[in-house]
């Protein structure tokens, strides 16, 4: 995604941090594995990558539309902990995915972004990638709900 984030984002949560509250109030997310988690963030977005592997697969060698679209959940929620702080009660509002062509097993990103960030929404997109010559598999708009006490704050 090549647009900028709106002016005067900037992450208050490292991609260490991220990951350890997401291990610490969203356990069931990876269970005993380590599929979902965020490798980067940076002022207005996030990339968080999905290891797919034989437990994500359909019928034809294909990463199923659930994981991407759990994918596409876990961006706009790494985007918002990282920009407004360990809140877990962000919670998503609303999810479109488009799906454009096949994902096999493998490492599969998604660069997120911040269109809006406000004091009770925040609104983002994800351009989820795989393979190779890292292929846009999938593209995701989202709205996440932020928690009353970030309201109060803002």
């Amino acid at each position: 995604m090549d647009a900028s984030a709106p002016a005067g984002l900037a992450p208050v949560m490292s991609v260490e941090e991220v990951n350890a509250y997401l291990a610490e109030v969203y356990p069931q997310l990876n269970e005993d594995h380590t599929e979902y988690s965020a490798v980067a963030v940076s002022p207005g977005g996030c990339t968080v990558r999905l290891a797919a592997g034989e437990r994500h697969l359909r019928p034809g060698n294909t990463v199923s539309g659930p994981a991407l679209f759990t994918l596409a959940d876990i961006g706009g929620y790494v985007c918002a902990l990282s920009h407004i702080g360990r809140e877990a009660l962000a919670v998503t509002t609303n999810l479109n995915i488009n799906f454009m062509r096949k994902a096999e097993a493998g490492d599969i990103d998604g660069e997120c972004r911040i269109l809006k960030l406000g004091k009770t929404l925040m609104v983002f997109e994800a351009a989820i990638t795989a393979g190779p010559d890292r292929a846009l598999v999938a593209h995701a708009t989202g709205t996440y709900s932020l928690p009353p006490t970030r309201r109060k704050m803002g």
